[in-house]
């Protein structure tokens, strides 16, 4: 006889890194959840052989720290607890746009980024899903094809230690990034093939860990040297203090002027930036490892939500989705973000209620789509990043957004505002609201900055072997 109890659904995510974490979370409190995942996973912060871009810097901006917070409450301050640090921007960074303007500082931001290594991140964010005892980690564990058909997804079959086997599930989330194989899988359920647009600058990173220099090891603000799209090669570069007293620096460069692996190389190519304050900082550091460098850096946006047709019991999320030029560091905060609006559905439809899928596709697009707008809006302009050129509207909005940015340059008000686009705290569509428009129209300008807004003390301390905070 039954006992009155409806058995609990359940539900597979494909992909153990940050997306598919945080789905896993939220799935949880309505099924019980396989994560599936092709590394074996490291039990700390340690670099895996599926996410090489882990090398590279990476920030967690101020609307993706709410959103992670929100999805799990507390990890945050374990971030901190274990070495990640807090930065308020504009206080903490020290910024030359894209258009060669330097952002002035602010004395009180509330823009609160997080900066540490993305090994760290992911670790922290693993352990704190992984106490949850409705979601089981597959590591070891490849997802070959989706199973079902082409109105209802009922399962993954997976391939483990060179057994095949499917597992069933009420809904199947892809979250396996830039490489999933979702549009594959799903012609091979017979379903048409999925509208895709590609925008790539032919970037490549490189990037090098230091030993924070002189008394720089604690409360150092970012330094970041922004690429100018519309001069070729574009470079770029970045100083991202992390966890254990160390710099992360990334350079970058387009088609034509890109930086190799060659660690003699590194401190040249770092001289060529557009300005050489992080050459300068540079000069006397000490590297703590070789030169990384990556060329898998193209915007990709795969266009699920716009399918004819969509099948039941399917998602998909993060970078499978859409994969974003890294320069920008929206990816994990679009992620987390597309996550919130997964719970977002979750919350107001049962999971296997029909159509469910569909409006998760569509709600996860929102945050996506902001930042695939504030990607490509630059890119495109490179040369050479897309088979098509820069329709009139992208060219327009481009001419406008530089105005905003010279705006920002030039008063406080206007560049709050941008933050809180940039910051993915508000969509692209905020800067064209009454008080911007009147802002970068008519606002009240101060002077361009002539060189990068670094105060004395923060020089000197790149110099000075005695630790930050003592006075001389």
């Amino acid at each position: 006889m039954s006992d009155g109890i409806a058995p609990r659904r359940t539900a597979v995510v494909i992909g153990g890194g940050m997306t598919g974490m945080l789905a896993a979370s939220v799935l949880a409190g309505h099924a019980d959840v396989t994560v599936v995942e092709r590394d074996l996973l490291p039990d700390g912060p340690a670099p895996r052989k599926g996410l090489p871009q882990a090398r590279h810097a990476h920030i967690l901006w101020s609307g993706g720290v709410k959103a992670l917070e929100e999805l799990l409450p507390g990890v945050v301050d374990r971030l901190v607890a274990r070495g990640a640090r807090k930065a308020h921007i504009m206080t903490d960074l020290v910024s030359k746009a894209p258009s060669g303007q330097w952002f002035r500082r602010f004395t009180h931001s509330r823009h609160v980024n997080l900066l540490c290594s993305r090994d760290l991140l992911d670790a922290v964010v693993r352990e704190r899903v992984l106490e949850d005892p409705r979601i089981t980690l597959r590591p070891g564990t490849e997802a070959l094809a989706l199973e079902g058909g082409a109105d209802r997804v009922s399962g993954v079959r997976v391939r483990s230690a060179d057994a095949t086997s499917t597992l069933t599930a009420d809904l199947v989330v892809d979250a396996s990034g830039r490489a999933g194989r979702a549009p594959v899988w799903l012609r091979e359920l017979g379903l048409p093939a999925v509208a895709e647009r590609t925008v790539d600058t032919g970037l490549a990173y490189a990037s090098r860990l230091y030993r924070a220099p002189g008394r720089t090891a604690d409360g150092y603000p970012i330094v970041n040297v922004q690429a100018d799209p519309w001069q070729a090669p574009g470079r770029g570069g970045i100083i991202l203090p992390i966890e254990g007293g160390r710099w992360l620096v990334t350079l970058a460069g387009t088609r034509g002027g890109q930086p190799t692996a060659d660690n003699e190389a590194f401190l040249d190519f770092a001289r060529t930036l557009p300005h050489p304050v992080i050459s300068e900082l540079l000069a006397d550091a000490e590297p703590l490892t070789d030169v990384v460098t990556t060329r898998s850096t193209a915007n990709k946006r795969r266009y699920y939500e716009k399918a004819a047709r969509w099948p039941e019991g399917f998602a998909v999320l993060g970078d499978a989705m859409a994969g974003y030029n890294p320069v920008y560091g929206h990816g994990l905060s679009a992620s987390a973000l597309s996550v919130l609006a997964l719970r977002g559905v979750l919350e107001r439809q049962h999971l296997t209620a029909p159509g469910t899928a569909r409006r998760i596709q569509k709600a996860a697009a929102r945050p996506v789509e902001n930042a695939w707008s504030l990607a490509v809006g630059q890119d495109v302009f490179y040369p050479g990043a897309s088979d098509q050129p820069p329709t009139r509207l992208e060219t327009t909005l481009a001419a406008f957004v530089d105005r905003a940015v010279d705006a920002g340059a030039r008063n406080p008000r206007a560049l709050r505002i941008l933050l809180d686009v940039m910051s993915m705290e508000a969509s692209p569509a905020r800067l064209l609201m009454p008080d911007m428009l009147a802002l970068v129209w008519f606002g009240r300008k101060k002077p361009l900055l002539d060189g990068p807004p670094l105060t004395e003390r923060e020089r000197k301390a790149a110099l000075d072997p005695a630790p930050l905070g003592e006075e001389d």
